[in-house]
């Protein structure tokens, strides 16, 4: 009976081993309309990590961007988050206000190591002290100039400030008889953070100052004297009026990301031989044009023994490397120190085409580049409509622009107030 007790002994002590070592921990992370251009690319980081760790099973899940949040809502409510979620900057502002992540500081860094993410994109992702996610990847807006129409301008320098900006567009429109600038002003929110006007302070809209009024005064200025791409100028994604124009010659500067000036490549050669690339101005704030971060948060509910491996892979997926493959996949810019210090981003050639100077700009820019919005106001989207009919009216010259902007700013202030609007 003694060896049969230590046979039994020897086979549930064998047991207990094999059982902890094919245990495996099922880790699901979300992304955002990544199907399917972004399959292999998933699939491939997916074995990798799995054949490195025998511990750990993926699931990708990719949900359209107009049902993850609410999806993850769901799931978090039900007691059933993925380990990871794709968010974007507001989005993660929001979630984390209402409670529903868990803070990362302390996990941005493998144990004993330090993070590498670029200030500008963890300051994006930090609420009340506490940072609340992974960066995985953003972009930064650059200016792409059609050469032949700067040098009949007589410009041979990139802008220094808004204001020059502005009067080269006006310069443009004098010289040639085509407008120089297409700003986004369906979106002068971001255009006023930027310029270091901010919309709310103490609870009350601001934007009816003394400031705020001189902008709009010299966009105005700008627009009456043609320097204005008119088309689509106060819609809210005037993008689509922006890049034909450009690639149709008709448009002295485009401000986008690095993307579109591929596009220019593919669509219109002759235009992309004479197009360069300047750095679109910082602003008073030193914040550059752009931002648009997404990253990897972790949704409340998640297990907490479950989340030194969580983050482990969070990591893994934001690391260097994958953010440098994934980046040059995408047309995106990296949000890691060393992945933007890469030679794909830095080394220009003599030979250069614009597609490759504007990465270099960019990557130049991105530890400034800023998610800029508003948060914590209920139906905002609808507020930003009247501000953007008052700067529309004042640009146009039908209405004044200190009455429209007041009138705007009282419509906020009776939504802030929680008075209900018509």
């Amino acid at each position: 009976m003694p060896e049969l007790r230590l046979v039994l002994s020897v086979l549930l002590l064998s047991f207990g081993l094999h059982g902890n070592a094919f245990a495996v921990q099922k880790i699901e992370f979300w992304t955002m309309s990544l199907k399917p251009k972004f399959i292999p690319y998933f699939q491939e980081l997916v074995k990798n990590y799995e054949a490195q760790h025998p511990g750990i099973k993926l699931e990708w899940v990719d949900f359209p961007w107009d049902i993850l949040q609410l999806k993850l809502i769901t799931a978090i409510a039900a007691g059933t988050p993925p380990a990871l979620v794709n968010l974007s900057v507001p989005w993660a502002e929001e979630m984390a206000r209402d409670g529903l992540l868990e803070p990362v500081d302390t996990l941005l860094a493998a144990p004993g190591g330090t993070n590498d993410y670029t200030d500008a994109a963890l300051a994006d992702l930090r609420f009340k002290g506490k940072v609340y996610g992974f960066p995985h990847y953003s972009n930064v807006n650059v200016i792409a100039y059609n050469r032949k129409i700067l040098a009949a301008a007589g410009i041979v320098q990139a802008p220094r400030s808004m204001d020059e900006l502005l009067t080269q567009a006006v310069m443009i429109s004098l010289k040639t008889g085509k407008p120089g600038y297409a700003p986004a002003l369906g979106k002068i929110d971001g255009f006023f953070m930027q310029q270091g006007l901010d919309l709310i302070r103490d609870g009350k809209a601001v934007f009816n100052s003394p400031a705020h009024v001189m902008l709009v005064k010299k966009l105005a200025a700008t627009y009456k004297a043609g320097g204005f791409l008119k088309d689509k100028l106060f819609a809210e994604d005037n993008f689509p009026a922006v890049v034909d124009a450009y690639l149709g010659g008709r448009l002295g500067v485009m401000v986008s990301a690095p993307t579109a000036i591929k596009r220019i490549q593919t669509d219109a050669p002759e235009i992309y031989a004479q197009t360069g690339i300047f750095p679109v101005p910082p602003g008073p704030t030193g914040i550059n044009d752009g931002g648009w971060m997404f990253h990897f948060a972790i949704p409340k509910g998640v297990k907490k023994k479950d989340i030194p491996e969580v983050a482990a892979f969070a990591r893994y997926l934001t690391s260097d490397a994958n953010q440098l493959a994934f980046a040059r996949m995408a047309g995106v810019m990296p949000t890691t120190k060393q992945a933007l210090a890469n030679p794909y981003f830095k080394k220009i050639l003599p030979n250069a085409g614009a597609s490759e100077q504007a990465l270099a700009v960019a990557a130049n820019s991105m530890n400034s580049a800023r998610s800029l919005y508003v948060s914590g106001i209920d139906d905002y989207d609808e507020l930003r409509r009247f501000l953007v009919k008052a700067v529309e009216a004042g640009v146009t010259g039908r209405r004044d622009i200190q009455e429209a902007l007041d009138e705007a700013v009282g419509i906020w202030n009776r939504k802030l107030q929680g008075v209900k609007l018509p």
